[in-house]
């Protein structure tokens, strides 16, 4: 059964870090390119990084030179180390397919995992 489940997200201050991890299970994950999502309050879900198989990975402008995504295929994870947090970054953090042309907000998945909310203080 395919399953996301997202953790690692918390408070932390302007200037912070966070490592951001996203256990995966079901073939249609451990087979496609993966990126992590997030929508703040009263905004929709945007892809903020993405993944390929090959390891190739691409970033909203906003978050280029302070996030980095990773993957381990064999234990099916993915996560996303955010540093130098900005207010702006506060919001529910989520992972699961994308791709390059997903930044446009071009996407839609039926299934979620319950993501993991990150909150960035100034």
């Amino acid at each position: 059964q395919a399953r996301l489940v997202e953790s690692g997200g918390g408070l932390v201050q302007a200037g912070g870090s966070l490592t951001l991890s996203c256990e995966t299970s079901g073939s249609v994950f451990s087979s496609a390119a993966m990126g992590w999502y997030r929508q703040a309050p009263g905004l929709q879900r945007e892809l903020v990084a993405h993944i390929d198989l090959d390891g190739s990975t691409g970033y909203r402008d906003s978050v280029k030179g302070r996030f980095t995504i990773s993957r381990d295929n064999a234990k099916n994870m993915v996560y996303l180390q955010m540093n130098n947090l900005r207010p702006e970054d506060t919001a529910v953090y989520y992972c699961n397919v994308a791709g390059k042309t997903y930044y446009s907000g071009t996407f839609y998945h039926a299934y979620w995992g319950q993501g993991t909310p990150v909150t960035v203080s100034a």
